[in-house]
């Protein structure tokens, strides 16, 4: 059956669901809502630009990462049977939905999440915290993520590396 299919959704382990649950409020929930949350008590200041359609381009952006990140967080418990968390890996390499289209969906859909915010309550503050995020992403990937995912799956890894690209998503077709 499919992989986020109702069989697979049977046979996915407790593990990785509570996991998933848990990683996603302490990790995700902190840098996606609390520390934007922080910088601008969610108050409304000047739009950015003094454009009043910044607030809804953020709104958009925001809402439409939302179906993206809770895509990455169940391929992650039902196609690599693990969480997001580094503490507890996904046992297969995870490459179906929104993986067959960038290599970092979750890091893309939290920084989209967190600009959009930035941009919704005109606050400089989380544009910037966002900027932050972005290159901290970036360096964990290229320094720790990768190297690991090219030891643990090897060959599997590098054919998955050379046809979805790492930040810029790639439209149409499967990998």
């Amino acid at each position: 059956m499919d992989p986020m299919g109702r069989h697979e959704a049977q046979n996915a382990p407790l593990r990785a669901i509570v996991g998933t649950i848990v990683f996603t409020a302490l990790v995700p929930g902190s840098v996606v809502l609390l520390v934007p949350y922080l910088l601008s008590g969610w108050r409304f200041a000047a739009p950015i630009l003094g454009l009043n359609a910044t607030r809804s381009i953020g709104a958009g952006l925001f809402l439409i990462a939302v179906p993206f990140f809770g895509n990455f967080l169940a391929r992650f418990v039902w196609e690599g049977r693990g969480t997001p968390a580094p503490i507890a890996p996904p046992e297969r390499l995870v490459t179906g939905g929104v993986f067959q289209h960038v290599r970092n969906p979750g890091y893309l859909s939290a920084i989209a999440m967190i600009a959009g915010q930035g941009l919704f309550f005109g606050s400089v503050r989380i544009l910037i915290y966002a900027l932050l995020v972005a290159v901290g992403f970036h360096l964990f990937v290229i320094f720790y993520e990768e190297p690991t995912l090219r030891t643990r799956f090897g060959a599997e890894y590098e054919g998955y590396c050379r046809r979805v690209p790492r930040w810029i998503p790639r439209l149409g077709g499967k990998v």
